[in-house]
């Protein structure tokens, strides 16, 4: 009979059965259904994956309460704004002096067209625009490679790719490929790094307009100056830019990408709206966690009093270096896979600048330039264009660039990102700047880390004791994704812990 209604198209057939089906969230008609009220639930931690599941669960009615040690919402979703106050592990503390409309990401700054999180932003209201995570006229410039001056991605790209296409043309044209392709893959073959290489008749590259020009063209009587290509391919291939052109084609970082409006706290922000503030206590430092079989109870400290709470069940959504410093009696094997998972390191710099130089100077209109300075990547920003003043991202680093910086004094890592940045855009990348702020995460209290690694991936038998649930605690977090460091990963983590808690609720 289920055979027959698929037929009709009145149940799902095999084949829909394989694709994943769109998340739906828990609803009161769940409850009301089979006459049962809504259980209480502990969220230990406020930021998209704990805010996530209480907003999901609240849909049924559940009686969610967060736990945030910090005195906002949202964990590594942190946009730094004028008056903005932070103190580091290291005792650095600074306020932001960022103008009005001006902002550092200082957490996740961009999100792929394909991420649940572009779902949120519309189910709750907040407004995107066009994060430009490549840009043609951005910089390129490997210092440690031997490059003496920047250039364009554009230009590095077309030398690139058209000695490159030049190399393979001549092997093709030779016979070199002869074992493997047909004489019609061969000329179709021709046909295509001819064309995407912009090379001669004679399979020569010499540049082209892909590369860019010194004078671009214009009115009648200005044809344009094409510029002059890299002497050869040895010297293009030793600048080693080619490892950058990847990046516009990974799967997670490919154009078109997106930001809130405004920043991206705007995400945090309308999920703590949705929940209702009153059911978000900040300042709760846990202090340990107890399933007493019948429910759990959680000790925290706040206003420097030790509280208790106590729910039907708990989602702990801490990061797990955090988590496996709070004392439990969820077994050995939550503990070592808590300590299996390895925190990384990453800061960022903002450079409020008094006038947005990069694009009246450099004609550069958001985009990443890239370096092998100890900077990594320098951020122009894809908002307030034409504006009076603009945030560059200064540096964007990690692992040990990121630890050498955040063991600086905040004035001594501007002084040292503002001197590399010299390097590539001249004096106004010194003279022009106003104010700047920065921030790393391992060094940030409650937090420690940026990302984290998990050996194996999370459905690693080892990280099994997180996947399920450990008595009547569950888990959710980006660190139990396979996207970890992404909104995405944390909520899609939350969603799959809301179902199933939901689905365990409803069966007991």
């Amino acid at each position: 009979m289920f055979a027959t209604m698929g037929a009709l198209g009145l149940a799902p057939t095999a084949a829909a059965a394989g694709r994943e089906q769109p998340f739906r969230a828990p609803t009161a008609s769940d409850f009301h259904l089979t006459g049962r009220s809504a259980a209480s639930v502990l969220v230990i931690g406020g930021g998209i994956a704990g805010l996530a599941t209480a907003y999901e669960l609240g849909k049924a009615g559940y009686d969610c309460t967060i736990l945030e040690a910090r005195d906002r919402t949202g964990g590594r979703n942190f946009t730094v704004r004028g008056g903005d106050t932070t103190t580091d592990l290291y005792g650095n503390t600074q306020t932001a002096r960022f103008s009005r409309g001006q902002y550092l990401n200082a957490g996740p700054a961009r999100l792929a067209q394909w991420m649940v999180t572009l779902d949120y932003c519309r189910e709750l209201g907040v407004p995107i625009e066009v994060f430009t995570n490549v840009n043609a006229d951005a910089y390129l410039y490997n210092e440690k490679a031997g490059m003496t001056a920047p250039v364009r991605y554009r230009a590095a790209k077309a030398d690139y790719l058209g000695y490159l296409s030049e190399l393979l043309a001549k092997a093709t044209d030779k016979g070199a490929l002869d074992g493997e392709l047909t004489a019609a893959d061969r000329e179709l073959l021709l046909d295509f790094v001819k064309d995407y290489g912009q090379l001669g008749s004679d399979l020569t590259y010499r540049g082209g307009a892909n590369g860019g020009y010194t004078t671009w063209p214009g009115a009648a009587g200005t044809p344009g100056v094409l510029r002059t290509p890299a002497a050869g391919a040895s010297e293009v291939f030793a600048t080693q830019v080619g490892r950058y052109f990847a990046f516009e084609f990974e799967y997670d970082q490919a154009m078109l990408m997106f930001q809130p409006v405004g920043g991206m706290d705007g995400i945090p922000r309308a999920l703590t709206r949705a929940i209702g503030p009153g059911r978000i206590r900040t300042g709760a430092v846990v202090t340990g966690i107890t399933d007493t079989g019948r429910g759990v109870t959680v000790t925290y400290r706040q206003d420097g009093r030790t509280r208790t709470a106590r729910a039907d069940y708990c989602v702990a959504a801490l990061p797990p270096n955090i988590l496996a410093k709070v004392p439990h009696n969820l077994g050995t094997g939550v503990q070592s896979a808590l300590e299996a998972i390895t925190p990384s390191s990453a800061g960022k710099i903002g450079l409020e600048y008094r006038s947005r130089w990069w694009e009246t100077d450099h004609r550069i209109y958001g985009g990443i330039t890239e370096t092998d300075q100890d900077v990594t990547h320098i951020w122009h920003p894809s908002y307030g264009f034409h504006g009076e003043r603009g945030v560059l991202v200064g540096y964007y680093n990690y692992g040990t660039d990121a630890d050498s910086y955040a063991r600086l004094a905040p004035r001594a890592r501007e002084e040292r990102a503002v001197a590399a940045g010299v390097k590539i855009y001249g004096a106004k990348y010194r003279t022009e700047l106003a104010s700047s702020f920065s921030h790393h995460w391992r060094q940030t209290p409650h937090l420690e880390a940026a990302w984290h690694s998990t050996p194996g991936g999370p459905d690693h038998a080892r990280y099994r004791p997180l996947t399920e649930p450990a008595g009547r605690v569950h888990f959710a977090g980006d660190w139990i994704s396979y996207m970890d460091a992404w909104q995405h990963g944390a909520l899609t983590s939350a969603r799959r812990t809301v179902t199933a808690l939901h689905t365990r609720v409803l069966s007991t």
